[in-house]
C-alpha cells in the first residue's frame, strides 16, 4: 500500500486523543478521590501498579515467549489452547502476584481499603500503557503522516517493518473514529475487575483462605479465556464488550456486597 493514499479524519484524532486522556486520567481521578474519601495512601497503589508491571510484563512475557518458540505460532495460537493457556497465564501470574505482594510487601499496610487502591494501581497503569501510551504513539505516527515527515521515519526501515507501519496507519484510517472510544469503556471494566480481583485476595491473605486465591485466578482466566474465543468466533466488539461488561458486573455486585459486610478494620499483619 502507498503511504500517500492513507488518509486519517479529523473525527478519528479526536475520538484517538479523547480516549487516551481518559484512559490516563480515569485511574489518576479514581486514586485520589479514593484516597481523599477513604483517607488512604497512595502506597498501595504504587504496589499494585508495580506488581502488574512486574508479574503480567515481565514475567509473564518471559513465559509466553518460552512456550511460543517451545510449540511455534501456530499451535501457540489456535484454539482451544490459546484461549486456555492466555487466561490461566493471566490469571496465574497476575493473582499471585498481588497475593504476594500483599502478603508479604505490604505486611501492616493490608485493609480492605487498602485493596482497593491497590486494585486501582494495578488496573490503572494497565490502562495507561495498554491505551494511553499505545494511543499516544498512533498520535504521533498520524502527525507525522499529516505533516509529510512519516517517509523520513520509514527510509531507514527494513521492509517488514514499513509494512507494518503502513499497516498500523491504514487500520487507523480506515477504522470508525467512535470505535476508538470503545477502549475507554474497556479499561472502565478492566479496573473494576482489577479492583475486584483485589479484595478478593486481600480476604485470602488476610483470613487465610487459599481458595479465595484460587477463585480469583479462576475468573480473571475464565474471562480472559472467554473472551479470547469470543473474539475469534465473532468480529462484534459489542457482543465481546457486552461480555466484558456483564461479567464485570456480576462480579463487581458480589463484591461490593462482600465489601460492606466485612467489619471496618485498620490495616494490619496479614494472618
Amino acid at each position: 500500500m502507498d503511504i500517500s493514499s492513507i488518509s486519517i479524519s479529523g473525527a478519528t484524532v479526536a475520538c484517538i486523543s479523547a480516549s487516551m486522556a481518559f484512559c490516563i486520567l480515569l485511574p489518576i481521578a479514581l486514586m485520589i478521590i479514593w484516597a481523599v474519601k477513604r483517607k488512604t495512601s497512595l502506597i498501595p497503589a504504587i504496589f499494585g501498579a508495580g506488581t502488574f508491571l512486574v508479574f503480567a510484563m515481565i514475567l509473564e512475557t518471559i513465559l509466553h515467549q518460552l512456550i511460543l518458540g517451545a510449540i511455534g505460532q501456530e499451535k501457540f495460537m489456535a484454539l482451544p489452547f490459546y484461549a486456555v493457556y492466555g487466561g490461566l497465564a493471566a490469571g496465574v501470574f497476575e493473582e499471585c502476584g498481588r497475593y504476594i505482594v500483599m502478603r508479604f510487601l505490604m505486611k501492616k499496610k493490608l485493609g480492605k481499603k487498602e485493596s482497593v487502591m491497590f486494585g486501582i494501581g494495578h488496573g490503572g497503569i494497565e490502562s495507561i500503557i495498554m491505551v494511553g501510551v499505545t494511543f499516544a504513539g498512533n498520535l504521533s505516527l498520524i502527525s507525522m503522516l499529516q505533516n509529510g515527515s512519516i517517509n523520513a521515519i520509514l527510509a531507514p526501515l527494513d521492509e517488514a517493518s514499513k509494512a507494518q507501519v503502513i499497516g498500523q496507519l491504514a487500520v487507523i484510517g480506515s477504522a470508525v473514529p467512535a470505535s476508538f472510544l470503545i477502549a475507554s469503556l474497556e479499561r472502565v471494566f478492566a479496573i473494576t475487575f482489577h479492583i475486584c480481583a483485589s479484595y478478593l485476595v486481600y480476604r485470602a491473605v488476610k483470613y487465610s483462605k487459599p481458595l479465595l486465591l484460587a477463585a480469583a485466578v479462576l475468573l480473571h482466566a475464565a474471562m480472559d479465556g472467554i473472551t479470547v474465543v469470543i473474539s475469534r468466533l465473532t468480529n462484534s466488539t459489542v457482543l465481546i464488550e457486552a461480555f466484558i461488561g456483564v461479567f464485570t458486573l456480576v462480579v463487581a455486585v458480589f463484591t461490593v456486597i462482600a465489601y460492606r459486610k466485612e467489619k471496618e478494620t485498620q490495616a494490619s499483619e496479614p494472618a
